[in-house]
């Protein structure tokens, strides 16, 4: 085996694992499927952690993790499935951030791992073994990694920026008087 070929199914291996686990979550949100809990709660707990419309925004982290990912694992459109999928991992480490960085503390860990990696494939691509080589490339050009990752981070700082502004005033609205009336 080539250094080459061990590329190739190393990147077969990281798009698998890291497309598999962001389908999944993305699954748990649109479908309830794996112990998720749909769009009706998942959307309730975006709500509730800022992200509004809470059923609009649990859709879109929804298909950005099981559409990406699903692209991922089959190598198909890889720069703008990693880029979809780093930006919904963004959305989540914004709510972790408070947390730490470790898991085991609710922190960010799990979000910014699954987020590097794609936006790490996106630019890397997907390797010989993947449906974008099997087609030519013609989902997958050079000039559509700085597309796709530019535009995906335009949008997540602004829908980062807006859930970090209501928060804020939800914040405002509920602290308490200094001095008593």
């Amino acid at each position: 085996m080539t250094c080459y070929d061990r590329r190739d199914l190393g990147l077969l291996l990281l798009r698998l694992g890291t497309g598999g686990v962001l389908a999944a979550h993305g699954a748990q949100k649109l479908f309830g499927w794996f112990g998720g809990h749909g769009l009706e709660g998942t959307g309730q707990f975006m709500e509730s952690v800022g992200y509004a419309p809470g059923k609009a925004s649990a859709t879109a982290a929804g298909l950005a993790e099981a559409g990406g990912g699903t692209l991922l694992a089959l190598g198909l459109a890889t720069p703008a499935a990693g880029a979809a999928a780093a930006g919904a991992m963004a959305g989540a480490a914004a709510v972790h951030t408070p947390n730490g960085f470790f898991a085991a503390s609710g922190g960010y860990e799990h979000a910014a791992s699954l987020g590097l990696a794609a936006a790490g494939l996106a630019v890397a691509g997907p390797g010989r073994l993947s449906l974008d080589h099997a087609l030519g490339h013609t989902a997958d050009r050079s000039w559509m990694v700085p597309a796709a990752l530019g535009a995906t981070a335009a949008v997540t700082a602004v829908v980062v920026g807006l859930r970090n502004q209501r928060l804020r005033r939800r914040a405002e609205g509920e602290q308490e008087s200094l001095f008593e009336e």
